[in-house]
């Protein structure tokens, strides 16, 4: 739910004193907060904004694409693909203006989006009117727009238009504004620097306001339906999970899920593959609960919990009498599992005794208990997971090749973690979620420094290691107050990787998380060298945080893991302790 009610804004550009960029850039936020959110890790080849990743792209490129997309599309085709593409990013980046400047005006807030635009040089948006109340729906908005790089490049592949053709920037526009106001929002090119206007002018109000012709140009109006946001355009939210226990939106954890998506109604035996704790049983729930099984329950087995001697009577059953002990018939897992599925974790621990038994039922559906002679048919879907290479351990001779054929009829690799870092701001929320669910706890949430650690750090032990760090460090945080850095991470754990920040002056600026968290410090290795009171303790803090900031207190304020307007607090106490 948007935290946003109401904002107006009103500019009249005519009277306006000042000259050049700063004139025009007079109602907008300082943009040092959202350039703070911008890091850059060439260690990985990836370039993050807050929690979402990003990339840069060269604008003879965009030329190119563009070249392309109208020449094999058509220009109304090509327009309703670059909308829907800036649409998305436009939905997606709302999620960073509920985020940042909590403490701000709203205006400030919603400004966010409009300053992004400036930030990775798309064009610099200059708002005019807006006004906005959330509770009502009621929006009406006009902007400028200067320097254009989409106009730049429509004008390069084809000289010039008759119509505006910012397209995907009209996009960006109305997920944007439909994301923050609830409501489909949709936004009009009016002029049009490729037009040969001086520059680009949009306005922007309720999509049901506009002619129907109008709108249908980027999409059908029954697309505008949405109850909150207008229309869902974001192909990955198309394949988003309906578990809830799955979460994920990267392009690798949304392959392996449509390939569960595809094979969860047959009865096809299914291999997960992947590292240790990367969830393959979670998997292996989900898929059995979207198969035609799922009224019975889903039978779970590690292979390689039980001895070598016990693990075929824990598969296949036991007679009475079989072997010392054995003092009465016992079914085994498959038995039980029968009109259901099995799931065999640790697949490539078997020995192979039992592996031959496994490719008997898995082939014909049939098995005799141990020490039994009658044969028993049992119909199982078989799902099974190892962290194994198999075919190494077909080579080695540790594991039957013909079983293998066997099992490999769906195999699905799930991705490590490190593969899929789109996915950690979610999965960290899903887990806090949980921890405040279970505990009666209520923290609220991660500072920017702790995230932006989380997306560079390695995570050897996969998923299962963000969920048992996110339960540590919320034990350690105080309720309404953020995880912070030094909460996440012990000395030995933390990335010492150098990420890039931009500066103020527009160039990059070297920032290593082990230094940081060095500056910061850990409270649990804490050493104070003599007697000082809290109060002198907090004093000495917030003085460390200003002077390493150089004095930006949105910037300091994250350091130390509080609100802008508590530091503030916090300053003007110990100003008036001073007096």
């Amino acid at each position: 739910m948007s935290r946003f009610t109401s904002f107006a804004l009103k500019e009249n550009i005519a009277d306006r004193t000042g000259t050049g960029s700063s004139a025009r850039s007079s109602v907008l936020p300082d943009i040092s907060d959202l350039s703070a959110c911008v890091h850059f890790s060439p260690h990985d080849g990836q370039i993050w904004l807050a929690d979402q990743r990003a990339v840069l792209l060269n604008l003879d490129a965009m030329v190119a694409l563009r070249r392309e997309l109208i020449e094999a599309n058509g220009p109304l085709k090509a327009r309703q693909i670059l909308f829907r593409m800036g649409h998305a990013a436009g939905t997606r980046e709302a999620q960073v203006a509920m985020k940042v400047r909590v403490d701000r005006p709203q205006i400030d807030a919603f400004l966010v989006g409009p300053q992004l635009h400036a930030l990775r040089g798309e064009v610099f948006v200059e708002p005019v009117n807006i006004e906005a109340n959330v509770e009502t729906g009621e929006y009406f908005s006009e902007l400028t727009w200067r320097n254009s790089a989409e106009a730049e490049a429509h004008a390069a592949s084809f000289g010039g238009s008759s119509e505006p053709v910012c397209w995907m920037q009209i996009g960006y526009a109305s997920g944007y504004t439909s994301a923050i106001m609830e409501r489909a929002i949709l936004f009009r090119e009016v002029e049009c620097i490729a037009c040969g206007s001086p520059q680009c002018r949009i306005v922007g109000k309720p999509v049901e306001e506009w002619p129907e012709d109008y709108a249908a140009q980027f999409m059908p109006r029954r697309s505008f339906t949405g109850k909150r946001v207008g229309p869902s355009i974001d192909a990955r939210a198309a394949e988003k999970p309906v578990s809830s226990n799955v979460v994920g939106t990267s392009p690798g954890f949304l392959g392996a899920w449509h390939l569960l998506r595809c094979v969860a109604p047959l009865d096809t035996t299914v291999l997960l593959l992947g590292e240790t704790g990367v969830r393959k049983e979670i998997f292996a729930r989900a898929l059995h609960s979207a198969s035609s099984r799922s009224k019975k329950p889903l039978y779970s087995i590690n292979c390689a919990a039980f001895p070598e001697t016990l693990i075929d009577a824990e598969l296949f059953g036991v007679e009475r009498g079989a072997y010392t002990g054995a003092h009465q018939a016992r079914e085994g897992w498959f038995e039980a599992a029968d009109g259901s599925t099995l799931f065999l974790d640790e697949i490539g621990t078997l020995s192979p005794t039992t592996q031959a038994k496994l490719l008997r039922v898995l082939q014909e559906g049939q098995l005799s208990r141990i020490g039994g002679t009658k044969t028993k048919q049992v119909n199982v879907r078989v799902v099974c997971a190892t962290n194994l290479d198999l075919d190494a351990e077909v080579a080695k001779g540790t594991f039957r090749a013909d079983l293998l054929h066997r099992l490999n009829v769906f195999p699905i690799k799930l991705p490590p973690l490190r593969d899929r870092r789109d996915d950690i701001p979610l999965l960290v929320s899903h887990f806090l979620h949980r921890f405040n669910k279970k505990t009666g706890r209520h923290v609220t949430g991660f500072t920017a420094e702790a995230i932006e650690a989380l997306l560079v750090y390695e995570f050897p032990g996969n998923i299962r290691e963000l969920e048992n760090m996110v339960e540590r460090a919320a034990i350690l945080t105080h309720d309404e107050e953020p995880i912070s850095l030094f909460h996440l991470f012990s000395h030995s754990q933390i990335s010492n990787r150098t990420v890039f920040k931009p500066q103020t002056t527009g160039k990059l600026g070297a920032l290593s998380y082990a230094d940081e968290r060095i500056a910061t410090g850990d409270p649990t290795e804490l050493v104070i060298p003599r007697k000082l009171s809290l109060g002198e303790i907090e004093k000495l803090a917030i003085q460390k945080a200003l002077a390493s900031c150089k004095g930006n207190i949105s910037e300091a304020s994250r350091t130390l893991g509080i609100s802008r307007s508590k530091l503030r607090y916090y300053i003007q106490k110990q100003q008036s302790r001073s007096q």
